[in-house]
Formats: C-alpha cells, sequence, structure tokens
C-alpha cells in the first residue's frame, strides 16, 4: 500500500476557491447565491468543514456545476484523509503483533491466503483485513466476546492473537477449497464405514480420499499447520449450510490423527458445530466424543476380550488388528495411552510426514 502524502490532498474548498476566481465571484456572493451564511462559505473554502449534501445541491445551482460533482469531491477527499490518518497512527504495539504472528504469516502465505508483502504496514492492513477489525490489538476482546465459543485445557497454552489469526487463515483457505454441499448427517453416518477404511491408504492418498468423502456430506475438510501459540488438534466451525472440519499437524504418529478425526466427527455428530468454534486443543479430554472415537475405531467387547487375554506381543496386536479390519498402529497407540508405556509398540506406529 503506498503512503498518501498530507500535501497532495486536496479540500473541496480548494476547488470552490478556484471556480469563484474563474467567475470572479467572492465569497460574500456565493453566500447570497447559495442562502448559507458568509462564515459557512469561509470555512468550507478554508478546509475547516465538509460540503454537505444541501450545500452540494446548493453549488449545483450557483456555480452551474453538479450536485453529484460536489458530492463526490467531499467523499474521495474524507477517504484520502481517513487513509492517511490510518496510515500515520500505526502503534508500535500493533506493529509487534505483526513481528509476533510471522509463523502464522509464513502459513497464509503458504496457503495463498496472504501476499508476500515486504512491508509491515502493507502486512498489518492485510491483517485487519482478513481478521476484520479496526486495530489487532482488539482481537483479544474479540475472543472474548465470544463467551465459550472455544475451550482450553487448563494447562495448554495459548496465545489468543495467533490463534484468531490462525483461525481466520484457516477458514479464508478453507473458502477457497469448499464446493456447495449442503451438510447432510444421514450420509455422513453411512460413509463412516469408508471413512474408517481410508487409514489403509499411504498419507497423501488417504487425506485425497477423505476430501472427497466429507465433500459428497457437505463437510469442507483439510489439514493445516500448526504453529505455536495455537495448539489446536482438530476444531469445527458451521458456514453457512455447510461445516468446515480442520485438522492440524500438531500429532505426527497416524494412530493420534485418526483418534482425532474420529474424535471431531463425534464432535459433528453431537451437532457441537452449532456453536461459533468448536476446538480441541492439546490435552482436552471429553469423555462423550472420545468414547466415541475409541469405540467406532474397536469395537468395544472385542476389545475387553482381547486384553482379558494378557497376549501383548506385536504378533498379537496384528492379529487382532486384522480381525477388526483396522491398522495395526490404532491398538498400538491405544495401549500406549492406556498403560502409559510409550516405547514398547513402536515398531507397529506409522508417522506421518507433514509440509
Amino acid at each position: 500500500m503506498n503512503g498518501l502524502c498530507l500535501e497532495l490532498i486536496s479540500h473541496p474548498g480548494e476547488t470552490i476557491a478556484e471556480y469563484l476566481e474563474e467567475r470572479c465571484m467572492s465569497q460574500e456572493e456565493l453566500a447570497v447565491r447559495t442562502g448559507f451564511s458568509k462564515k459557512h462559505i469561509s470555512e468550507v473554502v478554508n478546509g475547516k468543514k465538509g460540503i454537505s449534501a444541501e450545500f452540494a445541491k446548493a453549488l449545483e445551482y450557483a456555480l452551474g456545476v453538479p450536485m453529484h460533482f460536489w458530492v463526490n469531491l467531499q467523499a474521495n477527499y474524507d477517504k484520502d484523509m481517513l487513509i492517511y490518518h490510518e496510515q500515520n497512527n500505526i502503534s508500535k504495539e500493533e506493529l509487534g503483533i505483526v513481528k509476533k504472528l510471522k509463523d502464522v504469516i509464513k502459513m497464509g502465505e503458504k496457503y495463498g491466503v496472504l501476499l508476500n508483502e515486504n512491508k509491515a504496514e502493507a502486512r498489518l492492513f492485510e491483517l485487519r483485513n482478513l481478521c476484520q477489525v479496526i486495530n489487532l490489538c482488539v482481537i483479544p476482546e474479540v475472543l472474548a466476546t465470544k463467551g465459550r465459543a472455544y475451550r482450553k485445557a487448563k494447562n495448554t497454552k495459548i496465545d489468543q492473537t495467533i490463534l484468531y489469526v490462525w483461525l481466520a487463515v484457516s477458514e479464508k483457505h478453507a473458502e477457497n477449497t469448499g464446493s456447495q454441499n449442503a451438510y447432510d448427517e444421514e450420509k455422513l453416518r453411512k460413509r463412516l464405514p469408508e471413512i474408517k477404511k481410508c487409514m489403509f491408504l499411504d498419507q497423501q492418498s488417504a487425506i485425497i480420499k477423505l476430501q472427497t468423502i466429507f465433500e459428497e456430506c457437505g463437510i469442507t475438510f483439510h489439514v493445516m499447520q500448526y504453529v505455536k501459540g495455537a495448539p489446536v488438534q482438530g476444531y469445527i466451525k458451521k458456514q453457512g449450510d455447510r461445516i468446515l472440519l480442520t485438522m492440524t499437524t500438531r500429532r505426527k504418529f497416524a494412530d493420534e490423527f485418526w483418534f482425532t478425526l474420529f474424535h471431531e466427527i463425534g464432535h459433528i455428530l453431537e451437532g457441537d458445530f452449532q456453536k461459533d468454534y468448536h476446538i480441541d486443543f492439546e490435552e482436552d479430554m471429553e469423555n462423550n466424543v472420545d468414547s466415541f472415537a475409541a469405540n467406532y475405531l474397536i469395537n468395544p467387547d472385542a476389545y475387553k476380550s482381547f486384553l482379558s487375554q494378557k497376549d501383548f506381543s506385536e504378533a498379537s496386536v496384528i492379529r487382532f488388528a486384522k480381525n477388526q479390519k483396522i491398522m495395526p498402529f490404532i491398538v498400538a497407540g491405544r495401549l500406549q495411552r492406556e498403560t502409559g508405556d510409550y516405547k514398547r509398540w513402536n515398531g507397529l506406529k506409522v508417522r506421518y510426514e507433514w509440509e
């Protein structure tokens, strides 16, 4: 954004003065012709007062220049002055916020949501537009107005400004990738087995297949980059008659990805997308949707029987996973979480490599 120079911004009163000089007309005569006081004419000509619609109509009669010319002249002046003041009233605090957002900004550039701006001021105005705020400093207050719009665990460290901008980038990216299908709960429930089967695909193929399936259900699904300060694992949000389902690269192992995915699906089926945001952070525990995810991935009765046999060798885990028609990493990950032994069964774990 190019800066405006105050000396180059012309007040509409200067144009009136030019017309008066051209017609050899005094301010006093213009006052008589328009019905406005000499003081009013002087204040407008000297840039102390603007041209109202009423005065613009009077000038049309007195000078023979259309009313819309004066109205537009005043509007353009007001716009230029607003931009000038905006560019020259940027606080160090707000510029500091731009610096703090460097990781989110890189993410926004990566997804084509933000331009590759070099000037801090231009970047600041771009972020204001993206976040729909007059000043980046008010972002925490905006989140506060949303009340219980999102949850966080007690020990989860969140920077609310980074979180808000991260969400804005994610949602803008989703707008550019989703289609027009409306959310259909019945279709989603019917496609759950197919969604589950995607775990047998390689990482990239699984994401592409999931996007296709979710799209048919009226859900925009994508995976966004994790950034420090916004430890989001997944979140859902209603967008018109559609739903946005976002997963992140916060967790690297496949079992964590699939458990979190079905956790978010549980929220959708529970109707939690009706809230402004429903965000799952690291360390959040929600028994109802956790149970849904765990029990859909592994039949609870079969898992109870498996545990009772007390054979947790890799070969046993692989046999049980085959019987359940899931990948062994699902069983291995669950055993690790429940036993607290995060070294055992590592040979069955699969690591996802995110860009």
